[in-house]
């Protein structure tokens, strides 16, 4: 492969490049050459935070979790702890910190720690006390376990808290740690309930004057809202628009009963707000767009569409996108629609399966109909691959394992089309393929990510594809052996637009 001027000008076999004039050769001794991954679901700042502050994801009890906060707030210096990551249904004690233990672990501190889904958290007195109202707020719990509005409004005050010099590291930490991985380029899920205008602004401003980061398109969750996404510099108003929830903290909207608890979740917004909000997004030429994760989320998403698009023909056409469409009632609805779905099979890996969060949260028959990517797939529905990190980890091969292999079979797509998903998919779905974003061919640019599956001193040609699987289910010899014992590729090298983003230091 040539790469001159940021795009790639050839591509051919050993003997043809002898004959290529060059400046400069390496040699990538058996690795592994593919498009540039997309993160299709990201949040940056929050990312920073999970990287390097107080993540209790690692955590295996409440009695663990609240070591770590007393740990984090003796180091604190009375700042306020924010943090991520915890997950009751794989501890022993089977439930949340209380206001009352975070009080004393953290010496009376400020904590506000996130749910594993982001979409509840546990709360200190200290911050309850700090927010006006919040008791008369929906979702308010005096155990400090909070959900829905009063979850945002504390969020809300966290987040104030972090000043412009730590935000422009924590976006660094996560844009760094993704490039690391090769991934060249994120969607940033941001909106007035999970980040700020001044944090998006940041982002983004960060992300353009450095070429060296991967590239950030961003969304902007809030209703009614696409003058702001477009003065914001957002290529939609969707994104985290929630109308729902998460399932580990029973707030997806559901047609049924949640198994373990005596709800159905809850919808946010009616269908004719929802209506206005994709027409507006149409006739301004940005994108909708929602998360909607329980069916009766994704239900509405599908109405809503259907009826804008019975009043402008155009919305069919535009791009709009859901985001996870976790539960879905008849996949074909989203292709009839024009939707994309951004999905991120990590979820399906995490808590998937039988015995997993889905099946204690929803029944097992419930659970085995969840992340349906290849019925959607087959129905014609564009996929992008994502993480939604810090929910789970930026971690694409991982991404495509998991969707190559989930927990229910029936659901499994091929590691070629997870590829895809997760490297032209993401360009994609922001309408930026047209330019060969996502592609490894003349012409496109040079964005592309190189990975090792071992040591790289490989002389025959033969040996060096052997290294890489031909599993009959990848379609095409040269991909990453992807079942889950096997160990997934090392990233050694991410260049976006002729640009290099990180390098591992073991290529000449």
């Amino acid at each position: 492969m040539v790469v001159e001027n940021g795009l790639i000008a050839w591509l051919g076999d050993d003997a043809s490049a002898d004959s290529m004039q060059v400046d400069e050769v390496i040699d990538l001794r058996g690795a592994l050459v593919v498009p540039g991954f997309v993160d299709a679901h990201v949040h940056t700042t929050a990312t920073g935070l999970a990287l390097t502050g107080l993540d209790l994801a690692a955590a295996t009890s409440l009695a663990e979790a609240l070591a770590e906060v007393e740990r984090h707030a003796r180091r604190s210096g009375g700042r306020p702890l924010i943090g991520s990551g915890w997950d009751e249904t794989r501890w022993p004690e089977r439930r949340p910190p209380t206001a009352a233990e975070l009080d004393r672990a953290s010496y009376g501190g400020v904590v506000y720690l996130a749910r594993t889904d982001a979409h509840s958290a546990v709360v200190s007195s200290a911050l309850m006390a700090a927010v006006d109202g919040l008791a008369g707020l929906d979702g308010y719990r005096p155990s400090g376990h909070l959900v829905t509005d009063a979850h945002h409004a504390t969020r809300e005050l966290a987040l104030a808290s972090i000043t412009a010099g730590q935000r422009t590291e924590l976006q660094l930490a996560a844009l760094r740690q993704a490039a690391s991985l090769g991934v060249v380029g994120v969607h940033e899920m941001a909106g007035p309930e999970i980040s700020s205008e001044d944090d998006l602004r940041a982002l983004l401003e960060l992300a353009g004057s450095r070429p060296d980061l991967p590239a950030v398109r961003a969304y902007w969750g809030e209703l009614g809202a696409a003058g702001k996404a477009i003065e914001l510099g957002a290529v939609g108003a969707g994104g985290d628009l929630f109308l729902d929830g998460s399932i580990g903290s029973h707030t997806a909207a559901m047609t049924a009963a949640y198994a373990d608890d005596d709800t159905t979740g809850y919808l946010r917004f009616e269908t004719g707000e929802l209506v206005e909000h994709i027409l507006d997004c149409t006739d301004r030429g940005v994108q909708a767009g929602f998360h909607a994760i329980g069916d009766a989320a994704t239900r509405q998403a599908i109405a809503a569409m259907r009826h804008a698009a019975g009043r402008d023909p155009r919305v069919r056409t535009a791009g709009h996108r859901v985001e996870h469409a976790e539960l879905i009632a008849d996949p074909a609805e989203f292709a009839e629609v024009g939707l994309t779905a951004s999905v991120q099979p990590a979820f399906d890996a995490t808590w998937g399966g039988p015995d997993g969060m889905y099946a204690e949260r929803l029944g097992t028959d419930r659970a085995a109909r969840l992340n349906p990517l290849a019925a959607l797939a087959a129905a014609g529905v564009p996929l992008a691959l994502g993480s939604d990190s810090p929910v789970t980890p930026i971690a694409p091969w991982a991404a495509v394992r998991a969707a190559s292999y989930p927990r229910f079979g029936e659901h499994a797509i091929t590691p070629r089309a997870a590829l895809a998903a997760h490297c032209r998919g993401g360009w994609r779905a922001v309408g930026a393929d047209g330019d060969g974003h996502g592609l490894l061919a003349p012409g496109s640019p040079a964005s592309y990510a190189v990975f090792s599956a071992g040591e790289l001193a490989v002389d025959s040609p033969d040996e060096r594809l052997a290294r890489w699987s031909t599993d009959e289910r990848a379609g095409v010899p040269g991909l990453p052996d992807l079942d889950p014992a096997a160990p997934l590729p090392r990233c050694l090298r991410t260049v976006h637009r002729g640009h290099l983003l990180f390098d591992a230091g073991e290529l000449e």
